[in-house]
C-alpha cells in the first residue's frame, strides 16, 4: 500500500474525502488508504474477537470515536479544503474557527454548533399550526388545534411529545408538520407541551406525568363530549402513553382509549442498541446522583451523549464545517429543534433509568404507578408503532419488541429514515418509503424479510389507520375549548418559550 499499488478508496457516500486533492495528490492518497486500510483491520478485530453483544456494541462505540477522530480530514491544513479556505481568507477561516471552537467549549454540550438557528422563532416561523391552549397546570399546557376541515371524526386524537426536548418536532415549517397533516385530514387533534422544569420540580416521577396526561384526558373528554381519545406518544412520552394505557386497563378504564400509536418509542429495552449498552448499574447510579444534587438532567448533558452516538454525521462533519472551514453551520428546523433542548426532573429520570436497567416494562406487575401495577399484556386496544430503520436512539429492532409485548393488535411500520426524519416525513418525497407487514412474527429479522416495501411516507399508512378507528364524523367546533374550559391563550403556548 505504501507503494502505491493499493487500490482502496473511500466509499462514494464518504463526504470527507470528497476533494478531488484526496485522489489527484499522491500522498493524500496514500494516507487516505493508510487510513481506511487502519479502520478496517479495527473492525474486522471487533468482528473476530467473539464477543458478547453489549461487550461488542460498547467497543464498537469505542473504535468507531478513535477512527473518526483519526480521519486525515480532521486536521486543519492537511485537508485540502481547509488549505484552500486559508489561503482564499488570508488565514480568517482558521481565525474565525478557532472563535467558534472556543466559544463551542465554553458552555454545554461542548461539541460544535450543528445549526445557525438565528432565523427560526417559535411561533412565527417554527411551530405555527393554529391552535389555542385549553388547559394549563403545573406540569403541562394542552393544545387544541383549529380544525382546517368542515367535518372532523368523532374521536379526538391525544399526543404525548418528549420529555427532554420540546414538542414542535412534530410541528416544524408548514409543509413539513405532522400536526398540520393530521388536522387537514380531518382530525381533532390535541398535543400536550411539557413545562421544562427546574430545581423546584426534583420530585414529579412517573406518577406525577401519568396523572398529568390522564388530566389532559379529562379536559378532551369534557371539550369534544366524547368519552374515547386516540393516545399517541413519542420516543420518552410514548414511553409515558404506554404506562398510561396500562393503568387504565389495570383499573378497569381501558374504554376510555380508542388505540394506541407510538413513533420512535422502546419499550423493551433488552439489547437496545449502543446508548443501552454504554450504561451499566455504576454509571447509571453515578447519573442519578447528579441529577438529584441538581433538581434535573440538563438536556444539553444527553444532546451531547447522543452525538456520540453518531460522531461522524454529528460531530467530525461540524468540526470540518465550524473550525476548519470557518463556516457557520446550516440552517435546518429539525437541527434547530434539536438544539432546543429541555430539562427532566430528577425523578423522572431516576424513573426512567430504574426501569431501563430493570427492563421493567417487559416483566408485569414490576413497575407501579398511581399504585397500580404495569402489565402491558392488558392493554388489549389496537396499536400502531412506527420506528425508523437508520434511528442511532431507538432502535427499530427494539421498537419492534413491542409488538409483543401489548395484549392487542399490532401494526409495525418502518421508515427509511432516522430517530427526527422519521418524524419529519411529508408527502411529495420522490425518495420517500416505508415497510409495512400483515403478520407479527416474534422476531424483527422476520418481520423485515416478509415486509413490504410502499413509495411515500408512512403519515399515509397511519391515516388509513386512524381512519378505521376514529368513528364517523361530525361538524367541526367552532372555537376550540368549552365553556368549562375556556382559551387560555394561542398556540404554541407558553411553556414551548421556556429556556
Amino acid at each position: 500500500m505504501a507503494g502505491g499499488a493499493s487500490d482502496l478508496a473511500p466509499g462514494k457516500r464518504d463526504r470527507r474525502f470528497t476533494d478531488p486533492a484526496w485522489s489527484e495528490n499522491p500522498l493524500l492518497r496514500r494516507l487516505v488508504q493508510l487510513y481506511l486500510a487502519a479502520g478496517r483491520t479495527a473492525e474486522e478485530l471487533v468482528a473476530d474477537a467473539g464477543l458478547e453483544a453489549r461487550d461488542r456494541r460498547r467497543v464498537e462505540f469505542l473504535v468507531e470515536n478513535l477512527t473518526e477522530a483519526l480521519a486525515p480530514s480532521n486536521v486543519p491544513l492537511l485537508n485540502p479544503s481547509s488549505a484552500k479556505a486559508a489561503i482564499d481568507t488570508a488565514g480568517l477561516s482558521l481565525v474565525r474557527g478557532a472563535g467558534q471552537l472556543a466559544r463551542d467549549l465554553v458552555s454545554a454540550p461542548r461539541i460544535p454548533e450543528m445549526v445557525d438557528g438565528s432565523g427560526f422563532a417559535v411561533g412565527e416561523n417554527i411551530a405555527t399550526t393554529p391552535g389555542a391552549v385549553v388547559l394549563r397546570t403545573e406540569v403541562l399546557e394542552l393544545i387544541q388545534y383549529r380544525p382546517q376541515t368542515e367535518t372532523v371524526s368523532e374521536v379526538p386524537v391525544l399526543v404525548v411529545p418528549p420529555t427532554i426536548n420540546k414538542f414542535y418536532a412534530i410541528d416544524l415549517a408548514p409543509g413539513r408538520s405532522l400536526v398540520e397533516h393530521i388536522v387537514r385530514e380531518g382530525r381533532q387533534l390535541f398535543v400536550i407541551s411539557w413545562r421544562n422544569p427546574d430545581a423546584r420540580h426534583a420530585d414529579w416521577g412517573f406518577d406525577t406525568y401519568v396523572r398529568s396526561i390522564l388530566d389532559a384526558l379529562d379536559a378532551i373528554e369534557e371539550i369534544t363530549g366524547t368519552d374515547r381519545t386516540m393516545l399517541g406518544g413519542i420516543c420518552s412520552g410514548g414511553i409515558l402513553a404506554t404506562i398510561t394505557s396500562a393503568h387504565l386497563a389495570a383499573i378497569d378504564r381501558q374504554d376510555r382509549l380508542a388505540g394506541l400509536f407510538l413513533a420512535v418509542t422502546v419499550i423493551d429495552t433488552t439489547d437496545a442498541g449502543t446508548a443501552g449498552a454504554l450504561v451499566d448499574r455504576r454509571t447509571a447510579e453515578a447519573a442519578k446522583r447528579r441529577s438529584r444534587r441538581t433538581g434535573y438532567l440538563d438536556g444539553r448533558s444527553l444532546a451531547e451523549v447522543f452525538a456520540w452516538l453518531r460522531p461522524g454525521d454529528l460531530v467530525w462533519n461540524y468540526w470540518v464545517n465550524n473550525y476548519l472551514l470557518g463556516k457557520r453551520p446550516p440552517a435546518f428546523d429539525i437541527l434547530f429543534w434539536n438544539s432546543d433542548t429541555t430539562r427532566m426532573t430528577a425523578a423522572l429520570h431516576a424513573d426512567f433509568v430504574d426501569m431501563s436497567l430493570d427492563n421493567q416494562l417487559a416483566d408485569p406487575g414490576t413497575l407501579e404507578v398511581l399504585g397500580t401495577p404495569i402489565d402491558l399484556s392488558r392493554v388489549t386496544v389496537d396499536a400502531y408503532i412506527a420506528a425508523g430503520v437508520a434511528d442511532h436512539i431507538t432502535p427499530w429492532e427494539s421498537c419492534y419488541r413491542t409488538t409483543t409485548l401489548l395484549g392487542g393488535e399490532s401494526r409495525f411500520v418502518l421508515s427509511t429514515s432516522g430517530h427526527i426524519a422519521a418524524l419529519v416525513n411529508p408527502p411529495g418525497n420522490p425518495k420517500a418509503s416505508y415497510r409495512v407487514n400483515d403478520t407479527n412474527p416474534p422476531e424483527s429479522s422476520a418481520w423485515l424479510a416478509g415486509a413490504e416495501v410502499r413509495q411515500g411516507t408512512w403519515w399515509s399508512d397511519l391515516t388509513e389507520w386512524l381512519s378505521a378507528r376514529c368513528g364517523g364524523t361530525r361538524p367541526a367546533p367552532d372555537h376550540p375549548g368549552s365553556d368549562t374550559r375556556p382559551v387560555v391563550g394561542d398556540a404554541p403556548g407558553t411553556y414551548v418559550h421556556e429556556k
